[in-house]
């Protein structure tokens, strides 16, 4: 994802044992938001009226893929600012969204990951589509990733 030709957030996904592995890796001065962005803030504001609330990401599966499992992420950093009642919850430098799937066939698999990265003057919409070949699995477990690293998503 592009803003005025410089790379904002880049997406690279694949399948990892049983599970789909989602990383983003975020360019310098640039955030992007947690998958549980709104229900965080709403749950912080308890009713009251916020001056915004930033996208979270969003990641969507279809084709020969569908979620078997709750979706993990990396913990996110809390960005809020109590005293303007704007919460927000996200990441720097990079994040992992991961989630157990269920194969449906060899077809591969569409992503559609939705959202929003940010400077702190600017802000610009996420939405990219990523491919992803629905080959067989290798094991329970992601390779090279510990879940306890991981948070779920609320």
């Amino acid at each position: 994802m592009r803003h005025d030709d410089n790379l904002c957030v880049s997406y690279r996904a694949k399948l990892d044992g049983d599970f789909l592995v989602v990383k983003a890796t975020i360019e310098p001065g640039w955030h992007t938001f947690a998958m549980d962005n709104k229900r965080r803030a709403e749950e912080k504001l308890a009713g009251r009226k916020s001056l915004g609330i930033d996208h979270p990401t969003e990641i969507a599966l279809s084709g020969g893929l569908e979620a078997a499992g709750p979706w993990q992420q990396t913990a996110p950093k809390d960005f809020s600012k109590p005293d303007l009642r704007w919460f927000s919850w996200g990441f720097e430098k990079q994040a992992l969204f991961v989630v157990k799937v269920r194969r449906s066939g060899t077809a591969a698999a569409r992503l559609a990951i939705r959202g929003q990265a940010c400077t702190e003057t600017t802000c610009k919409n996420i939405d990219v589509s990523l491919w992803v070949p629905a080959g067989p699995g290798k094991g329970p477990e992601p390779s090279g990733i510990s879940l306890k690293d991981l948070i779920p998503v609320r």
